[in-house]
Order: C-alpha cells, then structure tokens, then sequence
C-alpha cells in the first residue's frame, strides 16, 4: 500500500467509490511522478462538454501508439464506468495503476505487453450523483447514474454512436486494436453465492481460431484463477426460465454491446459481472482479481493470441460467405456446475400474485443446462464489395471511425448490382435507446443497373476490417445500420394522389397492368373488409402499379457488387 498514493476507496471505508474529480486528478499526478510508466491525457469532450480521459501503462517508457502498433506488442485494453452507477472497476484500475507505478517487480511482469486504460468512460453519468437509481444493489454510498446527459444507456450506442463518447470509444478501439479488452459492470438478476460472473465475446460468433481459443483455453484457465484467489466465478447468470435451476443461456452479444462491438474487430472480450447483492468491499476484491487474472493471461499468452488475431483478419478477407444473426441452439445444451439458492414462491403482500425469493439458507449445487452453443440464423453469400452512395454520410463516417477501407469512385459508371427491396418491416412501438429500433426486415435481393456518381464510395471487403463493414450494412445484421434507422427515409413513399383523379386512373391501370391487377384480385380476397375503404383500395393499387412507381421507395441504397 501507498500512503501518499490512496484511492478514495482505500481511503474509505470500503462502500466508497471516487467522483470523476478525484479520479482525474488521481492519474494525473500518478503521470507526473511517474512519466516513464504512465502517459494519461485527454481524448476528447462528452456530449455534455465534459473531458474523456485514456492512459498508456508500459514497463520501458514507450507510450507511442504507432510505435507500439510497428514493434507488434501485445495490448490489454480496460474500459471502466460506462456505467457509473457500477463502480467496482473504476476504482480497482485505478489501484492496479498506480501499482504497477509503484511496484518494480509488477510493472516488469508486464514485459512489452502495454495496459491501455479509459478510467471513467460515462463522465456524465459519474457526474450525475446520487444513492437512489440502484434499486436493488448493495453499495457504494454515492454512485453515478447510467445515462449519460443525454439519457442515453452509452453500453448500447457502439454501432449507432449517438454520442460523442461512443464516437471516441469507436477510433480508440479501431486505432489501437487492442488484443483483449475487459469492460467492466455490475450484474442484476437472480440471487446466488457467486460474486463475479463473466459475459464475454460469444465464441461461436467471434468464430475462427479465436473461439475455440477462448472457450478451450482462455476461459478454463480464468475460472481456475479465480477459484484459486478466493472468487469462485460462473458464467453470467441469465436463466432460460424464471430461475438458474432450469439452465442458463450465454448471452447473445451482439455489436450495440462492448464485448459484441470488440467481436466486429477480433478481438477478445469480456464484461465481468459483480453481484449486486454482495457488499462493495466482495465486488471490488473480485473486480481487482479478475483484471489481475485477465491481464496476466494476456501477457502470457499475447504472441498466440496476436496471431489468432491476424488469421482471423485474414480469413475474414477471404470469406464466401457471412452470418450476419445469430441464434441459440436449444438442442444442444453444456452443462456447468452451479451454486445457487433455493427458489421459493409466496404470495404477494402488494397483489394477487405469487412472488419469487431465494432463501440463502439452503444453498445447493448441481449440475444446470448450460446454453452456450449458438448457430447461423441468417447467411449472405460475400460480395466482392459495398457500394455506398455518399448522400449517406452518417453510415459513411462510422465506417471510416472504424478504420474499414474504402475509396471513392472518380467519374460516373454504370455498374450492375445486386440492391434489397424492402418487404416489409416490424419496428418497436416505443423509442429504445432514441430510435425506432426495427426488429424484423424482409428483404427480397433484386439485381439492376445502376449509376455510379463521383465521390461515392466503394468498399471492398478484401480487408482486415471487413467484419464491422458486413455486419453494419447488411440489413439483417443485429445491429446493422439499417436496424437502427439510419436509411428509413427510403421507407417513405414521397409522392401522393387526390382521390377523386386517381379513381380513373387506378381502373386504366388495372387494364394495362396485367401483373398489377392479378395482384389486386389475389388481395381483394385476402382482404374483403377492405374493400369498402377508399383509402385502402386506392393505397394498393397506387402502391403496387408500376406507371407511378418510385424506384427508390423501399430500396435499400447500399449496392452489393459480385
């Protein structure tokens, strides 16, 4: 222990976490003691102006990222206080800082291996104090709030980047391409003896070498570590049904998430879980075992990881074909050792209802479904590339923060493409996160000629960043831009008609159109409710006839060239 250097919590009484002031300052005289370990400055401004911090830990001095990036080193990436309300992190990186500033020994072990840090990432939320917004957690006495001064929940803004943190997070992450990254949280949920749980990067979607790596080798090895140090630790707990007796799913990251968005770039990561329920001093000592456990794994293990990396990158840029969702196998369960509590029911002191407790005094341990196999529920066939016109700016600029290829067509060309109409879309009836999030999309592939202008964009996916470019313009993706409503102006048919001209015009070209009005008579049938609604009548007739189509409506506008 340092004397001179303590954190806030050390400092405490255990249930206290640092405000966003400390923390800053913290660091910053750590950087001014120690120049040759530690490099600490600011990245950028919050939406709500406040200044985002990153640091750079290295044993001989060297901070440089472009150096660091030539000699090949191995880089762990910590990412803490996305939200602030779950601290542990934040102030157990902030003691693994400054010892290995301290400690001659600890900072040798990281060798040329480099700690890459952002000590509090939600500046607006950890600005946003209070005791209240964690309903169920079991302290700290004053901790942020989840939103950030957007009221957004920034562990669900990694493609859709609403926010200026997220758009810093985005080239941080693509200009360092870290090896491992842990982001750090706080879990909810069932009761249970465990502390820590783990979420991390779905092997079956990080895929390649990696996956197996990671569920094979990296993962048993963690939960050995943690055993061995005190914190028995178990997959994050997300039950199939109400209780963990019944199995528990692995959860389905997909890119709005860290570990999902880390995925999309190949790289390794984690979101370590601490329970709720247990005291602050329990979450913290785990949060502090696991960053120790993760980062020395890493250190050991970084030249095999760094080329799991590079064939994964790779094969990327040779894929045929690309699973742009993905869904749980529930044929195909494991099965993990658990410790967990008795549920029991009771009838509801508020309502007519049977309510759900544990009862902590009879613990119990078995073997539960484990559901950690996932499988393709949507392929594509891999296209030579991606034509994306520049009216698009906002697709456009997402894919340069994230380091994907791309060069701009010089003069206008005809090209043949294959584009999407898009048949039918289901979307949220409540915002989620600021945007009408869409659901369900179906999609019919089409083929046409096309006019390619200057300054558009063409993307071809022989590249090492051909991932995030898939995943992002493929509609079907999880997080694609499309879901996310970035093109739903071409959802909107822009012309209309008056009424009473269109009635005439709508019989001539029922006359004219023979694949038009086969299609009314196939859906006067489906629908003679209708039928006696103008609106409805007319609606179909305009909408399906070709004399006044309008090619761009439902179009998705992102061409894929073969």
């Amino acid at each position: 222990m340092h004397a001179d250097m303590l954190t806030p919590y050390e400092k405490g009484n255990q249930n206290q976490t640092t405000t966003w002031n400390e923390c800053i300052a913290f660091y910053t005289e750590l950087a001014q003691r120690f120049p040759h370990v530690l490099r600490f400055e600011q990245i950028g401004l919050s939406d709500g102006g406040t200044p985002v911090h990153a640091g750079v830990v290295s044993a001989d001095g060297v901070h440089d990222r472009s150096q660091i990036k030539a000699e090949g080193r191995t880089v762990f990436f910590n990412n803490n206080g996305i939200h602030p309300g779950e601290p542990e992190g934040v102030d157990a990186c902030m003691a693994l800082v400054r010892d290995l500033c301290f400690d001659p020994v600890k900072l040798a072990g990281l060798g040329n291996s480099v700690l890459l840090f952002v000590p509090l990432y939600n500046v607006d939320g950890a600005l946003n104090r209070a005791n209240t917004s964690r309903v169920n957690q079991d302290g700290p006495e004053q901790f942020g709030f989840r939103g950030n001064s957007r009221h957004l929940d920034l562990n669900r803004d990694f493609v859709k980047c609403d926010t200026y943190n997220a758009q810093l997070f985005n080239q941080l992450l693509t200009s360092w391409d870290p090896d491992v990254m842990v982001d750090t949280h706080t879990s909810n949920g069932a009761d249970y003896p465990y502390t820590m749980t783990l979420i991390h990067t779905q092997a079956d979607k990080l895929g390649y070498g990696l996956g197996p790596f990671l569920r094979n080798t990296m993962l048993p090895h963690i939960y050995k570590e943690m055993e061995a140090k005190g914190w028995p630790t178990c997959p994050y707990v997300n039950p199939v049904k109400d209780t963990p007796d019944d199995g528990i799913a692995e959860f389905l990251e997909v890119p709005r998430f860290s570990t999902g968005f880390a995925a999309l770039h190949h790289v390794i990561g984690f979101m370590p879980e601490t329970h709720m329920l247990k005291p602050y001093k329990d979450r913290y000592d785990s949060m502090r075992a696991l960053l120790d456990v993760t980062l020395a794994f890493t250190i050991e293990h970084g030249e095999h990881i760094k080329q799991l990396r590079a064939e994964a990158k790779q094969q990327a840029a040779s894929a045929t074909e690309w699973t742009v969702s993905w869904k749980m196998d529930e044929t195909n369960p494991s099965t993990f050792r658990f410790k967990g509590y008795a549920a029991k029911r009771s009838a509801s002191l508020l309502g007519n209802y049977q309510r759900l407790s544990y009862d902590r005094s009879k613990p119990w341990e078995k073997d539960i479904a484990y559901y950690n196999s996932f499988v393709p529920s949507a392929t594509v066939r891999a296209p030579k590339g991606y034509i994306v016109p520049q009216a698009w700016r906002e697709a456009i600029e997402r894919l340069q923060w994230n380091g994907v290829e791309m060069a701009r067509f010089e003069e206008a060309q005809e090209v043949e493409a294959q584009y999407y109409h898009i048949a039918s879309v289901t979307s949220r009836p409540n915002a989620y996160e600021g945007h009408m999030y869409h659901d369900e999309v179906q999609l019919e592939a089409r083929t046409a000629t096309f006019t390619v202008h200057p300054g558009d964009y063409f993307i071809p996916l022989k590249q090492a960043n051909a991932r995030y470019a898939v995943e992002t313009l493929e509609p079907q993706g999880h997080d694609s831009f499309f879901r996310w409503g970035f093109f739903n102006s071409v959802l909107e048919k822009k012309e209309a008609y008056s009424d009473y001209v269109f009635e005439d015009l709508a019989l001539e070209m029922l006359e004219t159109e023979p694949e038009l009005k086969a299609r009314f008579e196939a859906w006067k049938a489906a629908n003679p409710a209708l039928l006696s609604d103008q609106d409805a009548v007319l609606g179909f007739i305009f909408a399906n006839g070709k004399r006044h189509e309008e090619p761009e409506w439902r179009r998705y506008p992102v061409l894929s060239v073969f």
